[in-house]
């Protein structure tokens, strides 16, 4: 499996981003999909997951309310919907695919990583 992340970009703050992540092969369902990020100089942090079949989600508490992750399976695709960004949401985000039963926010726990896309929030 392939994942390729998109639609990083330099937004203001307050302002909105949405991220793509696309996947090749036929076994996309059979995973979560997970976004993180990393900021320069820190860890990579996990953001928010979404279950297989896209009922079940997760965040980070500090973007409850904010980011919304969705996936679509016929397309192999899944976003990161990000509204009233802050300059602390700076960061190279990743795709990834995790476990299929389980919603983690352990990066040991995913298999697939996409190549990362640049966010930065900046007035």
């Amino acid at each position: 499996v392939q994942l390729q992340a998109s639609g990083g970009g330099l937004v203001q703050p307050g302002g909105s981003l949405m991220l793509s992540c696309a996947a090749s092969g036929r076994t996309f369902a059979t995973y979560s999909v997970g976004w993180f990020r990393q900021a320069a100089g820190k860890e990579r942090e996990f953001v928010a997951v979404v279950s297989r079949a896209g009922f079940r989600t997760y965040y980070l508490d500090s973007v409850k309310g904010r980011f919304t992750i969705s996936r679509d399976n016929a397309k192999n695709t899944a976003h990161l919907q990000m509204n009233s960004l802050k300059s602390e949401d700076t960061a190279v985000y990743y795709c990834a695919l995790g476990p299929g039963i389980e919603l983690t926010r352990d990066p040991q726990e995913y298999d697939y990583w996409g190549q990362g896309t640049l966010v930065t929030v900046s007035s």
